[in-house]
């Protein structure tokens, strides 16, 4: 069994329990983020599994890593030591700009890099952004696509930024669209897809969404509604709009209606992947997050934002 003590030395002094409240400039952020930051030289791997194990305590009780943490909040750290190698830092890297101000940072996030470090992944789009902007005071994202997804992604620039537009997201005040191609012809009745996820994990331990009964006690409820379509040689082309948002609510939903993403790695249809790697050069999941409206928090004006379809998406189109 892994030890919880990172790089220790025989003659290093036991590390204690750390006892950690919340100040008022780190309200609001997801508990992993704040222990990252707080953490530094404890690797990222080994910070997730104390949150999992709930040998992280927030306000005595256990809390999972997408907790917000409010000011005035107790954490409770585990015994951790710093490692003795120097964390492996993340490449500077700058992504497409769709919007950049003061208080704002909207990029084209490209297919196959994660939006964040964490489970097995080294780094992310925020880690690369960090190194890439070193003067930068403050950077944050404002919500997640999945690795697979390509598209428009939302990141602040100020704490106060932060929560508006998360409070936006919250309270479904943003207009999400997608675009999506599927396996098979899309039935032109089919537009709104209202059906609860439940959040668990598969038999090999990883994160797993699943479609349940209405009546199941852990399920969320969770709308799609599906709008044009264009038939493309034996698959259709969706345009996708977000009620809610869900982990992996467009993959399940797609996928429970006999229609799974192509490309999708989790969802969808393994030797149709396979083929299309194969014979067509498309490896990747084709969802692309392709609009984004919300209201600027300071002038209030109503931005929308859109992200071109990538390039392979395009050519795979045009094969179809």
């Amino acid at each position: 069994m892994e030890s919880p003590i990172i790089g220790a030395k025989a003659h290093a002094p036991t590390p204690a329990v750390r006892r950690i409240t919340v100040d008022e400039e780190s309200a609001g952020q997801r508990l992993d983020n704040y222990l990252m930051r707080l953490l530094k030289g404890v690797p990222k791997t080994h910070v997730y599994r104390v949150i999992r194990s709930g040998e992280v305590r927030v306000n005595k009780g256990r809390a999972a890593a997408d907790t917000r943490v409010a000011a005035g909040d107790e954490i409770r750290l585990p015994p951790l030591r710093m490692a003795e190698k120097p964390a492996v830092v993340a490449p500077a890297r700058e992504f497409p700009v769709l919007f950049e101000d003061d208080q704002l940072l909207a990029i084209a996030k490209p297919a196959g890099v994660a939006v964040h470090g964490g489970s097995g992944v080294s780094s992310g789009v925020i880690e690369q952004l960090r190194q890439a902007r070193p003067d930068a005071r403050f950077l944050e994202l404002v919500h997640r696509l999945d690795k697979e997804t390509s598209g428009v992604l939302l990141l602040a620039k100020k704490r106060s930024a932060l929560t508006a537009l998360q409070d936006q997201f919250r309270s479904r005040d943003t207009d999400k669209r997608y675009q999506a191609l599927v396996v098979g012809a899309w039935p032109a009745n089919l537009k709104v897809i209202d059906l609860p996820l439940h959040k668990g994990v598969d038999a090999a331990g990883e994160r797993h969404v699943r479609v349940v009964a209405p009546a199941h006690a852990d399920g969320r409820r969770s709308i799609t509604l599906v709008g044009a379509s264009r038939p493309c040689g034996g698959f259709t082309l969706l345009d996708i709009t977000l009620k809610t948002g869900r982990t992996h609510q467009i993959r399940v939903h797609l996928a429970h209606s006999g229609h799974p993403i192509v490309g999708d790695p989790k969802y969808g249809d393994f030797a149709l992947n396979k083929a299309f790697a194969r014979e067509r050069r498309f490896d990747r999941m084709f969802l692309h997050a392709r609009e984004l409206s919300f209201d600027h928090p300071v002038s209030g004006e109503r931005i929308t934002l859109r992200a071109p379809l990538p390039a392979d998406c395009e050519k795979l189109l045009h094969q179809l």
